[in-house]
């Protein structure tokens, strides 16, 4: 009768470990809609359009990085210094231009739609999904 109980230590251990990696498969999942390259153009009105490209990576461990590069301007390697993505809302920061960016991902995952804030005026900027 003392097999039961081995039996049952085996199942509570398999749920307690399951349960711990869930949450980490679910954090891996939401990021991996996120990662990839973003290319969009800022147009600040009187001055020349800009393109700009986001480059979105994740760590093992589901933390996010970026760079942000700006072609028209020879511009690369931008460091994101804070950037995260949670329920298809995306925000990201760089201290270095200084500049944040606030947008929300659509259902198919190939598109970002929000506001770039560099200096005095926000301006809208869609980033598309590169291949």
């Amino acid at each position: 009768m003392k097999k039961p109980r081995a039996s049952s230590f085996c199942l509570a251990f398999a749920l307690l470990l399951a349960l711990g990696i869930l949450p980490a498969l679910s954090l891996a999942q939401n990021r991996s809609g996120i990662v990839g390259v973003w290319e969009g153009t800022l147009d600040p009105g009187a001055q020349p359009k800009k393109r700009i490209v986001v480059h979105i990576s994740a760590a093992q461990d589901g933390s996010l990085s970026g760079t942000i590069d700006y072609p028209d301007q020879d511009t690369s390697g931008i460091q994101i210094t804070a950037i995260t993505y949670k329920a298809r809302a995306l925000h990201f920061e760089s201290s270095s231009i200084p500049a944040l960016y606030d947008g929300t991902m659509d259902d198919a995952n190939s598109q970002i739609t929000g506001t770039w804030k560099q200096g005095v005026a926000p301006l809208s900027l869609v980033l598309q999904r590169t291949p």
